[in-house]
């Protein structure tokens, strides 16, 4: 079978109106948010939605489309946030802006926990399609907007220049993963503090995180 990409939709679901389209893609998004790709139902999808599964089919070809879809959306919002807050913090220095990236995420997480489940389900779950190349896609841009962002800091005499911007980048990458999975989930917290802890707390570790980067690699 052909291996269908992300926000391959028919050309039935893009004449859609724009509110059927966002009632479609709200019930898909709580199915696979709650119930993970593998035991996500597309008779409880199109139950909620009271429409024929025929007509969803119609919309996506298959269950693996219709999940596929939800998340390139899911990570296109994401995208579209973080290029908003790098664009809202460029008269900061870098280590003020990338202290912003964490309070911003989990901001985020705290506003979209449905969506943000749906990362987690294809990080944490075994079985969901092109879960490998897109878990790669998904770092490897994280890691490119991070070094572009220390680049800028670089330029500007913030980093230091024996720094290893790419490293340091991947280890950003990590610090922001570990921290919003530990502000969304008790379990990966390990008695931190940080699970749906208050703006003040949060704010606390951020400052505290980024006092230790900004020793690490200021000139």
């Amino acid at each position: 079978m052909e291996t269908e990409y992300p926000s391959k939709s028919t050309r039935t679901f893009r004449n859609l109106d724009g509110a059927k389209q966002r009632r479609i893609l709200k019930a898909a998004l709580e199915e696979f948010s709650d119930h993970g790709f593998q035991s996500a139902s597309v008779n409880r999808i199109v139950s909620r939605l009271g429409i024929a599964k025929g007509s969803l089919y119609q919309y996506f070809r298959s269950k693996q489309g219709l999940f596929l879809f939800v998340f390139d959306h899911a990570l296109n919002l994401v995208k579209d946030y973080l290029r908003g807050v790098r664009s809202d913090t460029v008269h900061l220095d870098v280590f003020e802006r990338i202290r912003e990236m964490f309070l911003s995420g989990a901001r985020f997480v705290r506003k979209h926990p449905k969506l943000y489940n749906v990362y987690l389900r294809m990080v944490l779950e075994g079985g969901i399609p092109l879960r490998r190349q897109l878990l790669e896609s998904i770092r490897s841009e994280s890691v490119d907007f991070l070094e572009s962002l220390l680049e800028e800091g670089r330029k500007r005499g913030e980093v230091a220049a024996h720094v290893d911007l790419r490293k340091t980048a991947f280890l950003l990458d990590a610090m922001l993963d570990r921290f919003l999975q530990a502000y969304s989930m008790a379990h990966q917290d390990a008695g931190l503090g940080i699970y749906r802890a208050s703006d003040e707390t949060l704010l606390q570790w951020a400052d505290e995180l980024i006092a230790l980067l900004r020793r690490g690699i200021s000139p």
